[in-house]
């Protein structure tokens, strides 16, 4: 019960996160304002994105609604649910993705799109949703290299 009490305290200090920076972004700024905070390298600029990442599928935005809600609802039957196998790693970034799908949910539910406004200047914009499933996804990316390279060690 604790562990799960720690996960969705993690996911809710991420929608949290997510939704207030938002929040302040779409109050304090207009709509394709730019503000340098470090100039030509770190600028917060408000935008929306109706797609995914790097506004792929855009236009989609029913479709993706639909894949957000499947897919969120998928990480939580995973991550909660006691009959699914999980390795001890697995619990901290699932949660992070699950809490940043969670933000971005939000805003297509209500905004219609998703809020972005972190900008270096040399990426797609993106927000703190965005950071967290981007951080999640890392770690298990390198958790199973890791855990692939320690079974190749045993079968040696």
């Amino acid at each position: 019960m604790r562990k799960k009490s720690i996960l969705i305290s993690i996911i809710l200090i991420i929608v949290s996160l997510d939704q207030i920076t938002k929040a302040y972004v779409t109050e304090r700024f207009c709509y394709g304002e730019s503000f340098p905070v470090l100039y030509n390298i770190f600028h917060i600029t408000y935008v929306t994105n109706t797609g995914t990442a790097f506004s792929m599928f855009s236009g989609y935005s029913g479709l993706l609604l639909i894949f957000s809600i499947c897919a969120a609802l998928g990480i939580a039957v995973y991550l909660f649910f006691d009959k699914f196998k999980k390795t001890s790693g697995d619990a901290i970034p699932l949660s992070f993705i699950l809490g940043g799908a969670v933000g971005n949910l939000t805003d297509r539910i209500f905004r219609g799109a998703v809020v972005d406004f972190l900008d270096l200047r040399v990426w797609p914009i993106f927000n703190i949703a965005d950071s967290f499933i981007t951080i999640g996804m890392t770690i298990i990316i390198v958790e199973i290299i890791i855990r692939e390279s320690n079974l190749k060690k045993i079968k040696k």
